[in-house]
């Protein structure tokens, strides 16, 4: 089957029990043991519930691995991978991962000795030379949150394959829709399926799908010690969300791509980040290991003063932390996404006080387009008024 079909009859489908055209909602706690010497399927909502499992066998097949695993947020579950790490390890990560990741890392895993380098994963050497007798794992995010940044997930996987590591990939930004990482060689991947998987602002969850079983069962032990398990009604949002991924990405995306353009060509515009840009320095990297670009862009209006003149001109997009929704939302990474980053990092990373990232919606993109231009306009007359 290929990908819209998968996401209509695969198992977040139709109940296999029941014929019931939506997984139900099993609303239980814990399940009744019909033989003690013979302990059925489940027995303890927090190690496994009918519900959850059917989410993660879709994310599973969706991703082409093994296993998949729903959590209550998505930094449960990349807080949880990380705990498969041990005092004394090393790990490479890219440098201008989120925020939340950042904080996890530097403030909490810190904690428990295992150390971190953070390097520039766009840049292979880099990745090579940051490479320890005890590195363990290259963690990955692309494209990157907020400036796009791309890494060829194929080459890093090949590198830590060579040095036997293991590669985690945070896939939040394209979906299995446009990229499917373990395909390229990785051994993790984590989503943050508040986002596009859920892609209705109504629900938090995380899930990891594992490239293999061993992988796998490391995980589950870890999920099921750990205890931040994904509710069942929260189960249940994500897979009606999953029905519609394709079609939702199918038309915000070809409205980020207009976006993009449009605010590249824009006089009160500095920059613009955009995979889908022939001017980004990532683009044939991503068009080579992924179907799409998706519906995440950035663009720098010069300012914390400009930004903010902006937000308070537009009326289109939500301002919110969060990306993903049917609505557009416009969020400041510096405040919002990467506040928990000091100042001096952010700026290392490109993070500027002007810096705007635009999640696409389901709007008509040339509403979009009038309502951003007349923001854009209004922010600068602000601006000029206040000198």
């Amino acid at each position: 089957m290929k990908f819209a079909t998968k996401l209509l009859h695969g198992r977040s489908g139709i109940d296999a029990a029941t014929g019931a055209s939506s997984i139900p909602i099993y609303q239980a706690s814990t399940f009744h043991q019909f033989d003690l010497d013979k302990p059925g399927l489940f027995d303890y909502a927090r190690s496994g519930n009918p519900t959850r499992q059917a989410l993660e066998e879709a994310i599973a097949v969706l991703e082409g691995g093994a296993r998949g695993f729903a959590f209550a947020s998505g930094m449960a579950a990349i807080s949880s991978v990380f705990m498969l790490f041990s005092t004394g390890d090393h790990l490479i990560v890219a440098e201008d991962v989120y925020g939340g990741t950042f904080r996890f890392l530097t403030r909490i895993l810190s904690r428990l000795g295992i150390d971190v380098t953070f390097v520039d994963t766009t840049r292979l050497e880099q990745v090579a030379a940051a490479i320890q007798p005890r590195t363990k794992a290259i963690y990955l995010e692309t494209p990157s949150n907020p400036t796009l940044k791309v890494t060829d997930i194929a080459a890093c996987c090949r590198l830590a394959q060579a040095h036997g590591l293991l590669t985690i990939v945070d896939n939040t930004f394209l979906t299995p829709y446009y990229q499917r990482p373990i395909e390229l060689g990785a051994d993790i991947v984590v989503h943050s399926a508040t986002k596009f998987i859920g892609g209705h602002s109504d629900v938090v969850a995380g899930l990891v799908v594992a490239r293999d079983e061993a992988i796998g069962e490391q995980l589950y032990f870890i999920q099921n010690g750990m205890g931040a398990v994904l509710g069942v009604q929260d189960c249940w949002l994500v897979m009606r969300g999953l029905k519609t991924l394709k079609s939702r990405l199918d038309v915000s995306t070809r409205s980020a791509g207009k976006l993009a353009a449009w605010l590249e060509s824009h006089p009160l515009v500095q920059k613009v980040y955009y995979t889908g840009l022939p001017s980004h320095e990532g683009h044939e990297v991503q068009n080579r290991q992924a179907s799409g670009h998706g519906a995440v862009l950035s663009f720098d209006v010069g300012s914390r003063e400009m930004a903010k003149a902006l937000f308070d001109a537009v009326k289109l997009p939500i301002v919110a932390v969060s990306l993903g929704a049917v609505e557009s939302i416009l969020s400041y990474p510096a405040a919002m996404s990467h506040a928990s980053m000091p100042a001096d990092e952010r700026a290392r990373r490109g993070i500027t006080d002007g810096l705007i990232r635009l999640s696409v919606g389901l709007e008509d993109v040339d509403d979009l387009i009038a309502d951003l231009n007349q923001a854009l306009v209004s922010a600068a007359a602000v601006c000029l008024a206040q000198r």
